[in-house]
């Protein structure tokens, strides 16, 4: 399992926008196999923050993930919604064990 986490930081006035396209993107990536979750959450106090949260069952799942429509749609539509480049970090699960899932 690897644990993906992107920290999006939005520009004030294209929020609305911005969850509208990312609410359509994570409902088509949680219909992909190789994705276990992908949660989209908003930081408590700052609306223009936000963290997706993507659990892929194998790294040949994130690059099947890079390739979908769905998700060069939503890259497009909010590259320019962005107040700064998105962040991402990778990590490995460690608990719950992965084979468990």
């Amino acid at each position: 399992m690897l644990i993906v986490h992107v920290h999006v930081h939005v520009k004030p006035e294209s929020v609305a926008d911005f969850r509208q396209a990312t609410l359509k993107n994570a409902r088509s990536s949680v219909q992909e196999p190789g994705i276990a979750r992908f949660d989209f959450v908003e930081q408590q106090d700052d609306a223009t923050r936000f963290v997706l949260i993507e659990v892929y069952r194998s790294p040949e799942a994130v690059a099947a993930h890079r390739e979908t429509a769905h998700y060069a749609r939503w890259r497009d539509e909010v590259a320019d919604m962005m107040a700064e480049p998105r962040q991402r970090a990778t990590f490995n699960a460690v608990f719950p064990d992965p084979k468990d899932w």
